[in-house]
């Protein structure tokens, strides 16, 4: 009998989607769950985890989590863990924009990117690391952005936060090779989501200029990056790691 799984299927794993609730989290989450996983959405509003768990279905669960709080993650991997089994397949998507000049931010503010954007997604990762080592086929998928690709004005904070999860994603695919765990990350370019709606508003030239330098003339539809993350987590990528991977419509190939 042929054992080998469905190169799409993701049937008998746990993945963890941190921001979950909402805009590319809850994308991710959905095609993580078409693909046969069970789904665990974390973030910090419990209301929009409900919400997200009862549109995704049966394969989907809720865990209130904020990954900044970084002494109480050792022990909400535990929890996790009780209540749903271990985590073979983690995607760190929970993050924070500040929209300022270098100039103008201050040292605080961008203490408090890296925080979530880096430290907390590093340090989650590392308290599931003995849960990603059983299976002997994990999975961390980091979502980066355009942003750590090339020059964008007034998003410094963020581009640094993002560029530094290039090296994450690069050194923990070497470290965590040798124990089947694979290491990537996916850096989306502009997708129609709340945040992007509410950047636009009032602003019709912005929208235009960015259809301009994009290649697919349109933008993203967050299902583009799930889909892309869920591919990553399959069998299909099996020899994919510490790659970053550009779902962005050619925006960052210039023109």
């Amino acid at each position: 009998m042929n054992t080998t799984p469905a190169p799409f299927s993701l049937a008998g794993r746990t993945a963890l989607v941190t921001g979950g609730g909402t805009g590319l989290g809850l994308a991710i989450a959905r095609c993580l769950a078409a693909c046969g996983a069970k789904v665990i959405v974390a973030g910090r509003r419990e209301a929009e985890l409900k919400a997200a768990v009862a549109e995704i279905g049966p394969l989907a669960a809720a865990h209130v989590l904020d990954i900044t709080d970084l002494a109480a993650l050792p022990a909400a991997a535990e929890q996790i863990r009780a209540a749903h089994g271990p985590v073979d397949l983690l995607v760190n998507n929970a993050g924070i924009n500040l929209k300022k000049s270098f100039a103008e931010t201050s040292e605080a503010e961008l203490q408090s990117i890296l925080q979530t954007n880096v430290v907390g997604a590093t340090a989650l990762t590392r308290a599931l690391l003995p849960q990603l080592r059983e299976s002997g086929t994990g999975n961390v998928v980091f979502i980066s952005s355009m942003a750590a690709l090339f020059g964008i004005p007034k998003v410094s904070a963020y581009s640094i936060a993002k560029s530094a999860l290039t090296g994450a994603v690069r050194a923990l695919a070497v470290e965590l090779g040798g124990d089947g765990i694979r290491v990537n990350a996916v850096a989306p370019g502009w997708f129609d989501t709340a945040m992007s709606r509410r950047a636009f508003e009032g602003d019709p030239a912005r929208k235009e200029k960015i259809l301009a330098r994009t290649p697919l003339g349109r933008l993203g539809d967050p299902a583009d990056v799930g889909w892309a993350v869920a591919w990553l987590c399959t069998p299909a990528a099996k020899f994919v790691t510490g790659t970053v991977i550009p779902v962005d419509g050619g925006v960052s190939i210039g023109f």
